[in-house]
């Protein structure tokens, strides 16, 4: 085992870091939430990540999403990503999909080949695009709710989508996930009463998006190494 996850090993064993290290795991969207997502898995000793992502890092990114810096403006945030996760762990095969992920491009993604995936987009049709090809081919999937205009860190839980509450977007979910007779989805959501801003866009922070993808990565490796002790 590589000295970089010796702690890690300590908390989850030695079968649980192997685990890790054959696994391969799909982040859609890696912006506020997935980025963080990215980074922890990687850290983690993660063996195999997709990132999936059509955006170009902007000045605007760089208060809450973690591949965004200075340096990285005007960059594919695939490649960015790319290049930061290389330096957390070489080892880590990380493969890029240029693509902005909705019904007509599913194609060109095989859900067979992961070991879990991970919706942190913000667009409602490309998030139920995400959990039903991910049930179709049989892969545990993750969906990230609402993070913008919310300052409380410490309201995310984790529950079913159908015993979700408050957020905006959950209620769009459950409402479009019992059109199409999908029983369950775990997700991450606030239940935080969304800042009222004058902004015609969401609002945002460092430490919400990012609380929220690190409860996520959380959520994932508990899966991935489930019954491994």
């Amino acid at each position: 085992m590589s000295e970089k996850f010796i702690r890690t090993e300590k908390l989850i064993g030695i079968s649980g870091m192997e685990i890790l290290k054959k696994s391969r795991v799909a982040i859609f969207g890696i912006g506020g939430v997935g980025g963080h997502v990215a980074e922890a898995l990687v850290r983690s000793g993660l063996g195999q990540i997709d990132i999936i992502d059509n955006d170009i890092v902007c000045e605007s990114n760089i208060n809450r999403q973690i591949f965004a810096t200075e340096k990285t403006v005007g960059m594919q945030k695939t490649e960015s990503a790319l290049q930061r996760l290389k330096e957390i762990n070489s080892d880590c095969i990380v493969n890029r999909h240029d693509i902005f992920f909705m019904p007509d491009t599913s194609g060109l993604i095989d859900f067979s080949v992961f070991d879990y995936v991970v919706d942190a987009i913000d667009t409602v049709t490309g998030k139920i695009e995400i959990i039903v090809q991910s049930q179709k081919a049989g892969v545990p999937v993750i969906s990230s709710m609402g993070a913008g205009n919310k300052l409380d860190p410490t309201a995310f839980e984790v529950a079913d989508i159908y015993k979700t509450s408050v957020c905006p977007l959950a209620r769009v979910m459950r409402r479009e996930l019992r059109k199409r007779n999908i029983p369950e989805l775990k997700v991450v959501y606030s239940k935080e009463q969304p800042v009222t801003t004058r902004a015609d866009f969401p609002a945002s922070c460092a430490f919400v998006p990012s609380v929220a993808g690190l409860i996520i990565a959380g959520e994932v490796i508990k899966d991935l190494i489930k019954g491994s002790h």
